[in-house]
């Protein structure tokens, strides 16, 4: 409780809310966070963000509301908008929580318990959430006119979280092991073989029951959504066969194509369409807030060599700034999609490379590059604390152009507190690792685990 206590009394400290352009004043130490430890650095920024998710969560689903914006220029219409992405990142920064002592089990067993019977009763499409989902209702809210049913990907994500949470409580007493009964249910009921389109050996990434397979997004070469594939394999009642990740997935194994950058080899072709090296830092992300990418390889690729490049490459990018943006350095670095100048975009090094820092892009890579992200974590607490507003580091800001946006997304703050943890203790890897369907699933794909601790090396 000490933690919770200095948290608490740092944050009565932080004053307004800042909007639009940086201060010029903005990198002046102001001494809230100065006297800080490491340790106690990655305690306060795991509890603000939390609270994104706590706090900040809808209140009739408990879920994590799309976003979240602490500036009044432009109301926010869409609040009560919920995201099963972000909350499938956020039901696992609830056991942060419990185990950084920010909440008690029982608290949190509450929230689980309201947002495991709201999505029981939510829309779903073959067992698949869509994208957004009304709060208030659990309708589904289109995330554009064709993108109106199941989202497999995004489904993948909650999944990846209830799943993890489930392990946590399936021990419990009676109550506890009814709600990872439920959601065992909820695991049961996604029909990931639906989502192959009639047997096509590959996974599309939406269905809608008014336009059917108009979206027309078959989900192949290296992104973000490894996780859907693994856990599509893994399902008990409604898995894919293995043709469909070897096939799909790996476009016929013309994924393995590497390519050295900044003295890095990318592992996995990153675009197979066209020359930019490396995708966003998200795709790093992702797929291992449970999915424990230390001593996972298949024949494809060591997965922690993957990611921790990927890490890298970021780094080492910055630090050549080859557009000469303000501040790129070895206390400014990592781009991954977020906010920008110009709306949201999907920042990596190459082309498109705005000038853009996203806090989350460093600060989620804590697993793979501890150092180079102990870094950024600081220039942001003791350097440029107005970045840090209630629910931690604002998405992101350019030093080149005096800008930074007060607003937060789900999904970039999910992952913050999450990757953090699994740096510091590993435990939600260790956590989803241990689901028995998950193993069976990542065998049945040809997966091999060496590691036993769940937690990267420093």
């Amino acid at each position: 409780m000490k933690v919770v206590i200095t948290i608490l009394l740092l944050l009565l400290s932080i004053g307004c809310m800042h909007t639009g352009k940086k201060d010029k004043g903005q990198e002046a130490n102001t001494g809230k966070y100065a006297t800080l430890t490491d340790s106690q650095l990655l305690d306060t920024v795991q509890y603000q963000t939390f609270q994104y998710f706590w706090n900040g969560a809808e209140p009739n689903s408990g879920m994590a509301r799309e976003r979240i914006h602490m500036d009044n220029i432009y109301p926010q219409n869409d609040q009560n908008t919920v995201t099963l992405g972000g909350s499938g990142f956020g039901v696992m920064v609830i056991l942060v929580g419990v185990e950084r002592g920010f909440i008690t089990r029982e608290e949190a067993f509450t929230r689980y318990r309201k947002i495991v019977d709201f999505l029981a009763k939510a829309d779903r499409f073959h067992g698949a959430w869509p994208h957004w989902l009304h709060g208030e209702t659990g309708k589904v809210k289109p995330f554009s006119k064709k993108d109106d049913g199941g989202d497999l990907v995004e489904t993948a994500f909650m999944m990846q979280g209830l799943l993890t949470v489930a392990e946590y409580f399936k021990n419990g007493n009676p109550a506890e092991q009814q709600l990872a009964s439920d959601i065992h249910t909820l695991w049961k009921e996604v029909d990931w073989n639906w989502y192959t389109k009639s047997g096509e050996n590959v996974l599309y990434w939406h269905w809608s029951p008014d336009y059917g397979w108009a979206m027309n997004f078959p989900v192949g070469g290296y992104n973000e959504c490894l996780i859907m594939y693994v856990l599509a394999a893994s399902s008990p009642t409604h898995p894919i066969q293995p043709a469909v990740y070897h096939e799909g997935w790996t476009c016929h194994g013309t994924i393995k194509k590497d390519t050295v950058y900044y003295g890095l080899h990318t592992v996995l072709n990153h675009y197979e369409h066209n020359n930019d090296p490396v995708g966003p830092l998200f795709w790093a992300h992702y797929s291992y807030l449970g999915l424990n990418p230390h001593g996972l390889s298949d024949q494809y690729a060591d997965y922690w060599k993957l990611n921790r490049h990927h890490a890298l490459i970021n780094y080492r990018y910055a630090l050549d700034n080859p557009k000469g943006y303000k501040g790129y350095g070895k206390e400014q670095w990592g781009l991954t999609s977020s906010y920008s100048m110009k709306g949201y975009a999907g920042h990596h090094p190459g082309k498109a490379d705005l000038g853009v820092i996203s806090p989350t892009a460093a600060l989620s890579s804590f697993p793979y590059t501890p150092k180079e992200s102990m870094q950024f974590l600081k220039y942001l607490y003791l350097k440029a604390d107005s970045l840090v507003g209630k629910y931690g580091p604002y998405d992101a800001y350019s030093d080149t152009y005096r800008w930074y946006t007060p607003r937060y997304l789900a999904i970039d703050q999910g992952t913050i507190p999450v990757m953090i943890e699994n740096y510091r203790t590993g435990m939600l890897w260790k956590l989803f690792m241990q689901n028995e369907d998950v193993q069976r699933g990542l065998k049945r794909l040809g997966f091999t685990v060496t590691s036993e601790s769940g937690k990267a090396e420093e």
